[in-house]
């Protein structure tokens, strides 16, 4: 089983290829090397049976490299003798054609770097029966409803050098589950990322699935227009992850094409977001062996700071925020580990309880507290297919799922069909217009491995829905 022995084995590959890259490109030549063991596991399930277990381990190895000028960037997954000698040939090849890098800004110097938290064995190395056994929770859990999702472990491994003496090691693990139940034509959801496979119980997430299902069943259609709102985690998941890509990147920043302000109140005073991948288990640097750190990007609705890279760090004078990662010099530098900080109390905590029928609307008493203070509008669980429509103002068109309820003084009465919206996201956090946060922050996982959205449910004045979700 991989452990320190396994990094010690990938910062010998990464050393390597620096050492080949002085011979091929002689003494002058910039090297940055990356090389990451991932250990994959999936199983999936679908009408209530696993019918997919997949698993795949694999090393990559990422070499960029700066000579005559001249940046490119190679990979591979040979990890032999003859395939990083390849890897080196081809991206030494791949400098001579490209275009000069007069910006090149230079490698990571040494630095130290934290060593992250610790990494959960049994969630690394998970065997597909302890996956199978969560599922096999969950699908008792729904009682006899059409049960579909998956959970998944992961771990990786990686060590980074350059040939300006950086070097780092890390590791990371991590579990998911997202599963989904159908009554009829209701879907119930329930979502979480964790450090440790024990953290996720499958009846637990299972329950909560299968009552939202059953409350959402038999919908009437509202009129579109704007509602106050009470977003579930899931829902608030995605004002994170678009927040993310679109406002607090440096790069898009510079080109003018973010909404994000550093220095001005563009949020309203109970929110404060943070960059934290070292709140969980993740590698403790980024692609160019920058350590990576809290980064607070709001703080009491300020707009503090934005994601960079080192090379759009150089170009806004700040330096990097350890936020290299493959592709960043395409799309910019992107904050994935952003947290929505819960609230020390939970605004509008009294009122009625759940009408009969649609009990299992709120599924926590979280959401329940700030469910209770609204006279009339929507509890909100999930939003998919967003697409941003002016990143400038971070306008984002999407459509609601896995239920939707009408509150009518302090009570989820009724499921309601889904909407279409159209809302700026940083408009609608904007001053005055969060009337709550809950206390309990959920960790939501996200498609790629090493992601994560955790932020509570939210209360907010108002929420722009267009349309039904058929138009």
């Amino acid at each position: 089983m991989p452990g320190q022995h396994g990094m010690s084995e990938e910062r010998d590959l990464a050393a390597q290829v620096v050492e080949l890259v002085r011979r091929v490109a002689g003494p002058t030549a910039e090297a940055e090397v990356l090389v990451t063991r991932t250990d994959l596991a999936l199983t999936r399930f679908a009408n209530s049976f696993v019918h997919q277990n997949v698993a795949e381990t694999g090393t990559a190895v990422q070499l960029r490299l700066h000579v005559d000028g001249r940046t490119a960037a190679g990979g591979g997954s040979r990890v032999d003798p003859d395939g990083l000698a390849a890897l080196v040939e081809r991206t030494r090849a791949a400098a001579r054609l490209v275009p000069p890098d007069p910006a090149w800004p230079g490698l990571t110097a040494p630095v130290p770097v934290p060593s992250g938290r610790g990494v959960d064995e049994s969630t690394a190395f998970a065997s597909p029966d302890e996956r199978a056994a969560r599922v096999r929770a969950f699908v008792e859990a729904v009682e006899g409803l059409e049960a579909a999702g998956y959970c998944r472990t992961s771990y990786r491994s990686g060590a980074f050098v350059n040939s300006a003496g950086q070097s780092a090691v890390g590791r990371a693990a991590e579990a998911a589950m997202d599963g989904i139940a159908r009554a009829g034509g209701a879907d119930g959801v329930a979502r979480l990322c964790a450090d440790r496979l024990a953290d996720l119980d499958g009846a637990v997430l299972g329950a909560r699935a299968a009552a939202k299902a059953r409350a959402a069943a038999d919908p009437v259609e509202l009129p579109p227009g704007r509602y106050e709102v009470v977003l579930e985690p899931a829902a608030v998941a995605d004002l994170l992850q678009n927040l993310a890509w679109y406002g607090f990147n440096g790069k898009r920043h510079a080109e003018r094409l973010a909404f994000a302000e550093p220095g001005t109140a563009q949020f309203d005073p109970a929110v404060t977001l943070v960059d934290d991948p070292l709140h969980a288990s993740t590698l403790p640097f980024d692609l160019e062996g920058t350590p990576r750190r809290a980064l607070p990007l709001v703080t009491a609705g300020t707009t503090g700071a934005l994601a960079y890279d080192r090379r759009s760090g150089a170009e806004a004078g700040t330096g990097s925020t350890g936020h290299g990662m493959p592709g960043g010099s395409t799309f910019g530098p992107i904050p994935h580990n952003l947290r929505l900080l819960p609230a020390d109390g939970v605004a509008g905590a009294t009122g009625g309880g759940p009408a009969a029928g649609v009990t299992g609307a709120v599924g926590d008493p979280d959401t329940a507290a700030l469910v209770a203070g609204v006279r009339r509008g929507l509890l909100v669980s999930d939003f998919w297919y967003t697409r941003v429509l002016d990143p400038k103002q971070l306008v984002v068109t999407g459509l609601t799922r896995n239920g939707v309820w009408l509150i009518e003084d302090g009570v989820p009465v009724r499921a309601v069909r889904d909407f279409r919206f159209t809302e700026s996201y940083p408009r609608a956090l904007g001053p005055g217009r969060v009337l709550g946060l809950g206390r309990s922050p959920v960790r939501q996982p996200d498609r790629s491995d090493g992601a994560w959205w955790e932020a509570p449910a939210v209360r907010l004045s108002s929420w722009n829905f267009t349309g039904g979700a058929s138009g």
